[in-house]
């Protein structure tokens, strides 16, 4: 499984955002998901099973499959939230004890 933060360079914030999902898929108790970081134009569709844009990116980023759009890139509850929901979608275990 692997999952792509992207932004418009794939520098700042698709790295931070890259660093972010690997704290919080480590908080959730989630292995087995790489994840990496990319601009946008490098990036085609089945190049991850999911990529995570900011919401500037998202009508450029919607041919690129299974999308998940951010409200805010440094909103790490969010970030929590949807990375949780994404694991249940694509059935990864989670392993959070809350």
């Amino acid at each position: 499984m692997k999952f792509l933060a992207v932004c418009s360079t794939g520098l700042g914030s698709s790295f931070m955002v890259h660093m972010n999902i690997e704290k919080v898929l480590k908080e959730l108790g989630i292995a087995g998901v790489d994840v990496d970081h990319a601009d946008l134009g490098s990036v085609a569709k089945g190049d991850a099973d999911t990529i995570f844009v900011g919401s500037d990116l998202a009508e450029a980023a919607s041919g690129l499959g299974d999308v998940v759009v951010l409200d805010s890139i440094i909103d790490l509850k969010e970030l929590k939230q949807k990375v949780r929901d994404t694991a249940v979608r694509k059935g990864i275990t989670i392993g959070e004890s809350e």
